[in-house]
């Protein structure tokens, strides 16, 4: 599907649209499960219970078998604790995560990229928490088991408010903000959807995601550690994922390390995160993220960057720090794209994230033809329909629906989302004048000569300068 000139062989697109043996299974078990939380676990009816006993059934023969066993049977009969709850929790992450592995297995097979082995060594086990921390996780599980026994339908205020002392007892502390900043967003999701008794549309999976996620994360050393090791090489990077939230924004760097020494290449990405005032969109955005991380100025000029003992995580995100990294040569991301990335070898995923919705895998597509339908963009090759996600390309920089309609080369992200694969471009190659032109979605990362985004810049600054006035006002008064 995917000519390369060096890189190595072609992108299978036949296994891409092929079906997945057990998959549909296993998302109907969890999907049974989740339906069971709509009404909650109080009082559960016959439906209820059958979808907890067949999250059991699916986990039999397996070290979780009797565990979940006990808990279904618990859960069923409206008895319910703690503990019982957290094997559910971990029962169904453990049907999402033989679900994330088995399309992962489908990915690296139809473009042929190697994964790191068993070999590799991790980061080292996560101590216990101390005991007062252990007391706030206590407090966040009692609060989530609560919700489990309302159900979604059962939601008010007084409810959704149990989480307000546990995260602000939180969040001073710095090993608990990863779990503090997951359970304020979700009870600030439930809050706004008060009460759950009127809502019109439940979103089910969603909710049973975040719940179960948070309820993992409150037993004692599941948030992972920090660091698994350092890396020193040159960063040469593929394309930037802009995600754009009312209070917040995140720009993640996806990028082929090339370690000192001659190793293997590494797909490794690196992320910067800011909070933002809901009037700065657009390109105004990257003025909140440059300062944070250099490698953005490097990515909007096509640059590489080299980095020395920058730590890294076992899955391959770098804790970037910018004394140790330095902008580099110029790097073509599609040169990169086509000489390195089929052979980049991809890093473990850990267990509690392995979730078919975290998956994103750099590839390159070529040689396709661009086709509109009912269901939208697609890229054909070979008679088979690639989706292209052009919703999650941010308007914060050149890259539109219409360059890549236009366009003859793409690296993109491999995506699964509603029982399908898609793509999500973050570059193209286009042809403007006889001439090859490459578009990025984060081609004004590191400030523009671009029209627009010299407009978009300058709205936003004014819009950050109007608020910092009116914020200087409240505090004079």
């Amino acid at each position: 599907m995917v000519p390369s000139d060096a890189g190595g062989g072609l992108m299978r697109g036949d296994l891409l649209s092929d079906p997945v043996e057990g998959l549909d299974e296993a998302l109907a078990v969890v999907d049974a499960f989740d339906e069971a939380l709509v009404a909650g676990l109080l009082r559960p009816g016959p439906a209820q219970a059958a979808g907890v006993s067949g999250l059991a059934g699916a986990v039999a023969g397996t070290p979780l078998a009797a565990r979940v066993a006990e808990a279904a049977e618990k859960a069923a009969a409206g008895t319910g604790g703690e503990d019982h709850f957290v094997a559910l929790a971990a029962a169904r992450n453990a049907l999402l995560g033989s679900v994330h592995d088995a399309l992962v297995q489908r990915i690296d097979e139809a473009v042929g990229r190697p994964v790191e082995g068993d070999e590799t060594a991790g980061p080292e086990p996560v101590a216990a928490a101390p005991e007062e921390a252990a007391n706030l996780l206590a407090a966040a599980r009692s609060w989530l088991c609560d919700l489990a026994r309302g159900g979604w339908r059962g939601l008010d205020h007084e409810l959704v408010a149990g989480a307000a002392p546990v995260v602000a007892a939180m969040l001073p502390e710095p090993g608990m903000r990863r779990r503090a900043a997951l359970l304020d967003g979700f009870a600030a999701e439930l809050a706004a959807s008060c009460p759950g008794a009127t809502l019109e549309r439940v979103p089910v999976r969603r909710w049973a995601d975040l719940w179960s996620r948070a309820l993992l994360l409150t037993v004692p050393g599941s948030a992972g550690a920090g660091a698994g090791g350092t890396v020193t090489g040159r960063l040469l990077p593929l394309g930037v994922d802009l995600q754009e939230h009312a209070t917040a924004v995140q720009a993640q760097v996806h990028a082929v390390l090339e370690p000192v020494g001659g190793s293997a290449p590494r797909l490794v990405r690196a992320s910067v995160s800011a909070p933002k005032p809901d009037t700065v969109v657009g390109a105004g955005l990257w003025q909140l993220l440059r300062p944070r991380m250099s490698l953005l100025g490097a990515v909007g000029e096509g640059r590489s960057a080299e980095v020395e003992a920058m730590p890294v995580t076992a899955e391959g995100d770098l804790l970037w720090d910018d004394a140790l990294a330095r902008t580099g040569e110029p790097a073509d991301a599609f040169a990169t794209a086509r000489v390195m990335l089929s052979a980049a070898t991809a890093a473990r995923v850990e267990p509690l994230d392995r979730h078919p919705v975290r998956i994103a895998v750099p590839v390159l597509l070529e040689g396709y033809a661009a086709r509109e339908g009912k269901d939208g963009l697609a890229f054909e090759v070979a008679g088979r329909l690639l989706a292209v996600d052009t919703d999650r390309m941010p308007a914060a920089g050149p890259l539109t629906p219409e360059a890549v309609a236009a366009s003859h080369a793409c690296v993109g992200l491999l995506r699964w989302d509603a029982g399908k694969f898609l793509l999500q471009p973050l570059a193209v190659e286009t042809t403007v004048r006889k001439k090859t032109v490459a578009v990025h979605a984060g081609a004004w990362a590191g400030r523009t000569s671009d029209k627009a985004g010299v407009r978009a810049e300058k709205a936003a600054t004014d819009a950050v300068a109007v608020l910092r006035e009116r914020a200087g006002r409240l505090l004079r008064t």
